[in-house]
């Protein structure tokens, strides 16, 4: 490992400290010591520690009572613990492994088979960390936005359309790609609405306000972006399967965040819709979609509105990876995904609506514009 680590030895025999101590050092590591489980446990507390080295057979508190305290400790369990013992029966070692070890090691201290114990646990234990940090991030910006979200959401009743576009820009800004794409989003969801509301089956649900909340929160579908890392986000090309498996994770975000806002501040429709649209919106008639895999009606008819506008808008408009595509070739590809992506209704909206949609995609275009052929 070229990152020096801190390394916490328990044994009750100094001379067994002192000796695992230089070899520790001589791998590039610091040490502290503990002459048994009860003071190990306090130097966890007191220091930050990133691997232990600790004997079986000790006074006061056995290694296996110390490893048990550990593993059972929320704010310990995560740090790699190594049992180190001149008992080198399978039952001793088994009954480590069970109790959390993470690696046994013979008292015999060879330099090479520490080395490859120390190396392969710290691993772990960075790759844990890196994770944590994520997680930490993820919750940060959730708090972040929640917060920016109540402050605007008071002032709602004279400034929804700006605060909208505010919020949603949180992390549409941070995508160099988007341009026009949160008003072009709102009309092309407004027109949907307006044509599926002709349709008898769907006339119960659609008035008049939902389609004024439909246009108004559709520039939040996208809102949970703020918390996808900016290499990602940024990338100009195609994501890895697992960058692409953090990035789906925006939808969740965005919903968490938006109903965290709710629950606080109740009684405003957009925001109900702004979580249907932000956790929805790239699910798919057929199941396949995420973030909960849900097909048919289940999926919110919104999101089935916005899942068609939004791939509509990513195929006709260019990317640093790729041209705009034209229309025609657009509907080929919506028409395919009838029933399988999209919503059935909603492909027909679409359809009944292409002159609008290109007006709209006209009006609209970001600034380097696109092929609209």
């Amino acid at each position: 490992m070229s990152k020096s680590a801190n390394i916490l030895i328990v044994d009750d025999q100094g001379v067994n400290r002192q000796i695992l101590a230089k070899l520790v050092a001589d791998l590039g590591h610091s040490s502290i010591q503990a002459e048994n489980g009860a003071v190990a446990l306090k130097q966890l507390k007191e220091h930050k520690v990133d691997l232990v080295l600790s004997d079986v057979m000790m006074p006061v508190m056995t290694g296996y009572q110390f490893l048990e305290h550990v593993k059972a400790d929320e704010s310990l369990r995560h740090i790699p613990v190594v049992m180190v013992s001149a008992l080198d029966e399978m039952q001793s070692i088994t009954h480590c492994i069970e109790l959390g070890a993470d690696d046994y090691l013979p008292k015999a201290f060879n330099p090479i088979l520490l080395k490859a114990r120390l190396n392969g646990c710290l691993a772990k234990k960075d790759l844990h960390d890196k994770e944590e940090e994520h997680r930490d991030r993820i919750e940060r910006y959730n708090r972040e936005l929640e917060e920016r979200v109540r402050e605007q959401v008071k002032e709602i009743a004279s400034t929804q359309l700006a605060l909208i576009f505010a919020l949603a820009n949180l992390a549409e800004s941070r995508d160099p790609d988007t341009g026009e794409h949160l008003e072009r989003m709102r009309q092309y969801a407004y027109t949907l609405a307006s044509k599926i509301r002709t349709f008898p089956q769907h006339a119960e649900l659609i008035d008049d306000s939902y389609i004024e909340d439909l246009y108004v929160a559709a520039p939040l579908h996208d809102i949970g972006k703020v918390g996808i890392p900016d290499r990602i986000l940024q990338k100009p090309g195609k994501l890895t399967e697992e960058e692409f498996e953090i990035m789906k994770n925006h939808a969740t975000i965005g919903a968490t965040t938006l109903r965290r806002v709710d629950e606080k501040h109740p009684g405003n429709s957009f925001l109900k819709m702004g979580i249907e649209l932000a956790e929805s919106h790239h699910e798919k008639w057929d199941g396949t979609g995420y973030p909960h895999g849900l097909a048919g009606a289940d999926i919110p008819l919104a999101g089935r509105i916005l899942a068609l506008a939004d791939v509509y808008d990513a195929l006709t408009s260019k990317r640093c990876y790729k041209e705009a595509m034209p229309h025609e070739k657009s509907r080929e590809i919506l028409l395919e995904g009838k029933g399988k992506h999209f919503d059935p209704d909603v492909v027909d909206a679409f359809i009944d609506s292409e002159e609008a949609f290109f007006s709209i995609r006209l009006r609209y275009q970001d600034t380097e514009k696109t092929l609209l052929v």
